[in-house]
């Protein structure tokens, strides 16, 4: 019989992303006042949409055990193919926004192909088209700004009722992951594949095709991602989007998502995201040294992978304990 010390224990590694969200936000009220107004929450909102969406995608494939690192390149050469579209073409931003997802998605499916076809390693792939994603934007602008028409703008910086348009695309996104993992027979065979491959495989479910659907949606959510960060800047330059799968990953690690598969979920995807942006924004009104907040934010990253590994271990040796040896 557990104590109610192992209970609460058990708890708190369970929801550790959540405990981790309610200190840092009560740290830093505490250190700013200013911090907890309804402006600066809202801003906080705002700016973590942008590697909340692609957290959501993230948080699919990490629950089959895989990993994406190509989504910094596709958030680059996504909305980069849809501008220059936009250009050649004359037409405006819903057909953009349609021809940056079709990107994402051929970009996901050359992920899908390498990894679920010819069986290479996520992490190799992924690496491999980090860079060749990026070069090829690179070649398409010789390294040179790309100018979006004003219309781009005025759509990034628009909105709906009051609610940013950010906001808007944010909050869709997670609503319809939501349904997915938790509504549907495909969420459900993805928590399968990431809990146990064999099992799933020899339950009759297509597993290379599941394991294909959730990089392209996951370089679908990247695709959407750059292209609404860069309607509110109206430009984009060769630097965009660098480094920022190590956000997203650890966006989706920071929601709950387990790096060894089978857990995680939409919520915990956005908890992820707004958390990081938190932390960024907060290291800002307490006014602490610039040099030292990217290892205040590894550290609270590092914090949220042990308890990653530790809810790993305590799921383990519950599954040891409730298995009934074989009686003769």
């Amino acid at each position: 019989m557990i104590s109610p010390l192992g209970r609460a224990s058990d708890l708190a590694i369970r929801h550790a992303n959540y405990l981790i969200f309610a200190c840092v936000l009560l740290y830093f009220g505490l250190q700013a006042p200013a911090f907890l107004l309804p402006e600066s929450l809202a801003n906080i909102l705002k700016q973590s949409s942008f590697i909340g969406i692609a957290a959501l995608g993230m948080t699919l494939v990490l629950l089959t055990g895989g990993i994406d690192l190509s989504v910094g390149s596709v958030m680059y050469l996504a909305p980069l193919i849809a501008g220059i579209a936009m250009q050649e073409m004359g037409l405006g931003v819903p057909f953009g926004l349609f021809v940056a997802l079709v990107a994402g998605v051929v970009m996901g499916a050359i992920n899908a192909l390498f990894i679920v076809r010819l069986r290479v390693i996520p992490f190799i792939v992924t690496l491999a088209t980090l860079f060749l994603f990026r070069g090829f934007g690179t070649w398409l602008t010789s390294s040179q700004q790309f100018d979006f028409s004003d219309d781009m703008r005025a759509f990034g910086l628009g909105g709906l009722g009051g609610i940013p348009t950010p906001i808007l695309f944010f909050a869709s996104v997670a609503v319809l992951i939501h349904v997915l993992l938790a509504h549907t027979s495909f969420g459900r065979q993805i928590y399968a594949l990431g809990n146990d491959r064999e099992a799933a495989r020899k339950a009759g479910l297509r597993t290379s095709w599941i394991e294909a659907r959730v990089y392209v949606l996951c370089s679908a959510c990247a695709a959407l991602s750059g292209f609404i960060i860069i309607a509110q800047i109206g430009r984009l330059d060769a630097g965009f989007g660098e480094g920022r799968e190590f956000d997203v990953i650890a966006a989706a690690v920071l929601g709950g998502a387990s790096l060894f598969g089978g857990v995680g979920s939409a919520f915990g995807a956005v908890v992820g995201a707004t958390l990081i942006q938190t932390v960024k924004l907060g290291l800002v009104f307490s006014g602490v040294n610039l040099y030292l907040q990217p290892m205040v934010q590894g550290l609270i990253i590092f914090v949220a992978v042990l308890a990653d590994s530790f809810r790993e271990k305590r799921v383990q040796a519950v599954q040891k304990r409730t298995i009934r040896p074989l009686t003769p």
